[in-house]
């Protein structure tokens, strides 16, 4: 079952807190990349803090408190959605981090969990559209506006079809990539993400 990020309490029934002294692991993934970031364990109490605010809240057992993800760095996990396993006795969390998760400053405390590139490349295109960094080609499509970004992704629709039909892989391949690329940024200028697309092609299989 999923648990929406701000339900009432009732949400906390049926979970199995027995196995683990009133305790149940927490494994965080990254809601874009779905990379690994890190594991740690809730309390009934800190999962009810997690579900008020929105931020990923554990229970430490070495300092025997609850304690907020990021409550020092600022690195705060925003709870996405939260799942929880057959046995009722561990937890999923969908997350989005404001920064490194691992007290080391890595992205995440698992050094070669796999994550997928095209989600970590949507939230590259969604920072450049926020800070518009100068000399970026990112931001300058930004800047010149959907209709343009909409005559790229047309432009390179069309490049990646003659290459299909006319050229060899590695030229299909490099077509593509600028192809999904430039539907990223389009996507992004409309308020959307891969990840809405995604769902839609979920819904449709379903």
């Amino acid at each position: 079952m999923s648990i929406e990020v701000r339900p009432s309490l009732e949400a906390l029934q049926g979970l199995d807190w027995s196995k683990g002294d009133g305790l149940l692991p927490a494994v965080v993934q990254d809601a874009d990349t779905l990379q690994v970031l890190m594991l740690g364990y809730v309390s009934a109490e800190s999962l009810a803090a997690t579900l008020a605010v929105g931020h990923m809240t554990f229970y430490s057992r070495s300092r025997q408190r609850l304690w907020t993800k990021g409550e020092q760095s600022g690195n705060v996990l925003a709870v996405q959605s939260i799942s929880v396993d057959c046995d009722a006795d561990t937890l999923l969390v969908l997350a989005r981090p404001a920064g490194p998760t691992c007290h080391t400053g890595a992205e995440s405390c698992f050094d070669q969990a796999p994550k997928d590139f095209l989600g970590g490349l949507g939230q590259l295109v969604a920072m450049r559209e926020a800070q518009r960094p100068p000399g970026s080609y990112t931001t300058r499509l930004f800047e010149d506006g959907i209709r343009r970004i909409a005559q790229k992704v047309g432009e390179e629709g069309v490049e990646t079809a003659l290459a299909a039909v006319a050229q060899d892989d590695a030229a299909l391949l490099g077509e593509a990539s600028d192809l999904l690329y430039h539907l990223l940024v389009l996507l992004r200028a409309r308020g959307l993400s891969l990840d809405d697309a995604r769902q839609v092609l979920e819904t449709r299989h379903r």
